[in-house]
């Protein structure tokens, strides 16, 4: 029943949904058009939005292009091949393959988004090298285990609630990961996203005749060109001592790191990828040539990400995004407070797709709305954070690191990731709302 509903679905996304650098101009010109019209805002104004906003994700683009090239690097290491290969060979059949991908991207991307994003593509190369499998659907499950992130430790909402001094500290004071990422009701809803989203997945796969194959020997990496150590350069370049000198030295500063309490950030993961790689690879040639291979997917990050600056610019700066919260909590009560901020949310992150950026805009129309009417405040926030996550499935701002590892466009698996969306939406609702 599933398959027979994602086909027309992913027909109809192959033949409209243009590529992502297509959709963020299209939304650029929408949100412009709603900040006009809606808020009142005069065309000069926005524009100054939008350009004052343009450069707003610079150093989040970097560490976004940096999870893309460290996450290639090391994947494609010797011993890091073999052990996604062995990982892989656990899988005999195209069903077991999808439910296998998918649950480790649950797994890693409920410890961090980063590490989610890219382990879940990468292991999705592995197991097409090894089975039979639509690459599309493979690629697909690879990226709605992502969809998570924010129930997971990693969650920006419920990790700065939790962090004294927080902006919203004198409303709702600081509260505990135990009454948002440890809740019962969170717990509930991961449980049960963990066996449907892999469910759905396999439930999802075509039969043979519909199903697009990738040939294997394209997902093999270039191979290493040989040098004969003839310059000096060429013995520096070839160095294992430097390598290992080096890798070690990063590793030594991550261990320190931990020891003093550290936690996992976005660049603490690139810092281990790239240090993991640079030992190994062993010698500098070997990384420098991974390096090359893995820059070549990373065009759309550089391209499209300022682009979805400027439009959170505008969201925020018109009122747009507030505007659009207050009227979702205008018609709701205690009791469906969580879930019209969940939807709520949803929207928004079309728009303002981060994290930390959506609950700034959403938390000073949320939680007055919450104390006023009584509601659970730890849910309401919690709802803001699954809303969050849960259109990045339909979001292709998140899906840039994945496509790029894969070799795949957005078209090719927003079908799949459209019927997840349906029901994954309909698990996360019923459960802010009743359990």
């Amino acid at each position: 029943m599933l398959n027979a509903a994602a086909k027309p679905l992913v027909k109809l996304v192959d033949r409209y949904l243009p590529d992502p650098y297509i959709f963020v101009l299209l939304l650029s010109l929408v949100v412009f058009a709603a900040a006009v019209l809606l808020e009142q805002q005069a065309p000069l104004q926005v524009l100054q939005y939008w350009g004052d906003g343009f450069w707003g994700l610079l150093s989040f683009s970097m560490q976004m292009l940096l999870v893309l090239v460290t996450g290639f690097m090391l994947a494609s290491t010797p011993l890091v091949t073999a052990m996604l290969n062995r990982l892989a060979g656990l899988a005999r059949s195209a069903g077991q393959a999808i439910i296998l991908v998918t649950v480790v991207s649950l797994i890693a991307s409920w410890l961090n988004w980063g590490f989610g994003l890219v382990v879940g593509a990468l292991f999705a190369k592995a197991l097409a090298r090894r089975v039979k499998v639509d690459y599309r659907l493979l690629v697909a499950s690879a990226y709605s285990g992502f969809v998570v992130w924010h129930g997971g430790l990693a969650g920006s909402v419920p990790l700065t609630i939790a962090t004294p001094g927080h902006f919203s500290e004198t409303q709702i004071g600081v509260i505990s990961t135990g009454n948002t990422i440890f809740a019962s009701f969170n717990l509930l809803l991961l449980a049960l996203l963990f066996v449907a989203i892999p469910l759905v997945n396999y439930l999802m796969l075509p039969k043979a005749g519909d199903s697009v194959y990738v040939d294997p020997a394209k997902l093999q990496d270039a191979p290493l060109p040989q040098s004969d150590n003839a310059r000096p350069a060429d013995k520096l370049e070839n160095s294992l001592l430097l390598g290992l000198l080096v890798g070690f030295a990063g590793l030594a500063y991550l261990l320190q790191y931990f020891v003093a309490g550290g936690t996992l950030n976005l660049n603490i993961v690139n810092y281990l990828f790239l240090f993991l790689a640079i030992v190994l690879h062993g010698t500098p040639r070997r990384l420098l040539h991974s390096l090359q291979q893995a820059i070549q997917g990373g065009a759309g990050i550089v391209i499209q990400f300022p682009f979805y600056a400027g439009i959170m610019a505008i969201m925020v700066q018109s009122g747009l995004a507030q505007s659009m919260s207050q009227w979702f909590v205008s018609f709701a009560t205690a009791e469906t407070l969580a879930f019209w901020s969940f939807i709520s949310a949803g929207i928004v992150n079309i728009f303002v797709p981060s994290g930390g950026g959506q609950w700034a805009v959403q938390a000073p129309i949320m939680l007055p709305a919450a104390l006023e009417l009584g509601a659970d405040v730890s849910r309401v926030a919690m709802a803001v954070a699954w809303g969050d996550a849960w259109t990045n499935l339909i979001q292709p701002f998140w899906a840039l690191p994945v496509l790029a590892i894969a070799g795949l466009k957005a078209k090719d698996i927003m079908g799949f990731c459209l019927l997840q969306l349906v029901v994954t939406g309909i698990i996360i609702s019923l459960v802010l709302r009743f359990a």
